[in-house]
C-alpha cells in the first residue's frame, strides 16, 4: 500500500498499516462544523440543518447548507465541540502508532474546534510542537448586517440604533495548522533522533524555497486553474511546503483524509512515497485522476525534451 490513494474509510484504513511506517503525516481533516455532509460529525435531528427543511429547499441555493450556530438549537447542540474531540480520539492512537519516531502530524483543522483536536492528540499520547497559519488568499465575508434584520421586522428605530452592526465573525483569512510529533526515545536528543529516523528536525532551507522567511505564518497561493475540485481543497505548494519542511527524499507522506489528493500530489512531486484513503468515491477518484494527469504531463514533458535533444 504505497503510493496510491484508496476508496475506503481512513480511519479504518490505517490500523492496517505497520507500526512506525510513516515519516509524516499531513492531512486536511474533518473540521466538524457542518459545512458539508461528510463534515457532520454528531447527531443531527434539526431539519434546518444542511438545508434540510421544507422552507430551505424551497428557498434553494440561498440556504443550501446551514450550519449550526455557536449557541446552538438545543442543549444537546452544546455537546459538539466534545463529541469533536471524542471523534479524533478515534483515529489519533492509530497516527501515533504507524508515525516513526520524532515524525510529524501536520493537520489542518478548523478555528472552532482546533483546540479540541489539539487536546485529543496530546492525551493520547503526541507533543504540540506548534500551531502555524495560512493565510487564504480568498475570504468570504458572510456576516449578515443586524439592521438588515430589524429593517425586515419593520423596526427601523432599532435597525437605526444598530447601523453598522453585523451578525456572525470577522472576514476568515487564516486557517490554522497544527503540528504535533511523535516522542522520541527519553534518553536521547532530537539530533540522535534524525540520524535514528531521519525525522524530527526541519529543513529551514528547503522551507525558504515557498516563504520569504522562517515564519510561522504561510502565505503559499493556488496556480492558475488549480482550485474548485474539493470545497476545502488547499494549494499544492502549500503542502509541498511543509513536505519538504520536515521530510526527505524517499520518505513516507500518508494522508488518511486526502479528499481530492493535493497532499499526495505534492509528496509525488517531491520524491516521497505517498498513501491517501477517501471515503467519498467522488473525491477519491478525482485524488485518482490528478495523480495519473500530472504522471502523463511529466512523462510529455520528458519526451519533449528529448525529441529537442
Amino acid at each position: 500500500m504505497k503510493n496510491g490513494v484508496f476508496h475506503t474509510d481512513g480511519i479504518q484504513a490505517i490500523k492496517e498499516l505497520p507500526d512506525a511506517s510513516v515519516h509524516l503525516i499531513l492531512s486536511d481533516i474533518p473540521y466538524g462544523i457542518g459545512a458539508e455532509d461528510w463534515d457532520v460529525l454528531h447527531d443531527n435531528t434539526n431539519s434546518a440543518y444542511l438545508g434540510s427543511s421544507p422552507a430551505q429547499q424551497q428557498a434553494g441555493a440561498v440556504f443550501k447548507n446551514r450550519g449550526k450556530p455557536i449557541n446552538g438549537w438545543s442543549e444537546a447542540d452544546r455537546e459538539i465541540p466534545l463529541q469533536y474531540y471524542q471523534w479524533c480520539q478515534t483515529w489519533a492512537s492509530d497516527w501515533l502508532r504507524v508515525l516513526k519516531p520524532g515524525g510529524s502530524a501536520i493537520i489542518f483543522a478548523g478555528r472552532r474546534y482546533a483546540h479540541r483536536c489539539i487536546a485529543a492528540l496530546e492525551d493520547t499520547g503526541f507533543s504540540f510542537k506548534d500551531m502555524l497559519s495560512w493565510l487564504k488568499p480568498r475570504a468570504v465575508h458572510r456576516a449578515q448586517r443586524l439592521s438588515v434584520v430589524y429593517e425586515r421586522r419593520n423596526n427601523l428605530a432599532a435597525a437605526d440604533e444598530f447601523s453598522g452592526w453585523r451578525l456572525g465573525n470577522l472576514r476568515p483569512t487564516f486557517e490554522p495548522i497544527l503540528w504535533f510529533t511523535k516522542p522520541y526515545k527519553i534518553g536521547t536528543t532530537v539530533a540522535d533522533n534524525v540520524l535514528l529516523h531521519g525525522v524530527g528536525a526541519y529543513n529551514e532551507a528547503a522551507f525558504l524555497r515557498y516563504e520569504e522567511s522562517p515564519d510561522n505564518v504561510l502565505k503559499s497561493s493556488f496556480a492558475s486553474g488549480e482550485s474548485g475540485l474539493h470545497p476545502t481543497q488547499k494549494p499544492v505548494l502549500l503542502m509541498q511546503s511543509l513536505i519538504e519542511l520536515t521530510t526527505q527524499k524517499g520518505h513516507t507522506v500518508l494522508d488518511p483524509f486526502c479528499g481530492s489528493g493535493t497532499t499526495l500530489l505534492a509528496a509525488k512531486h517531491l520524491e516521497r512515497n505517498y498513501l491517501g484513503f477517501e471515503i467519498n468515491e467522488k473525491y477519491a477518484y478525482i485524488a485518482q485522476s490528478r495523480l495519473e494527469d500530472d504522471l502523463f504531463s511529466v512523462l510529455s514533458e520528458n519526451l519533449l525534451i528529448a525529441s529537442s535533444d
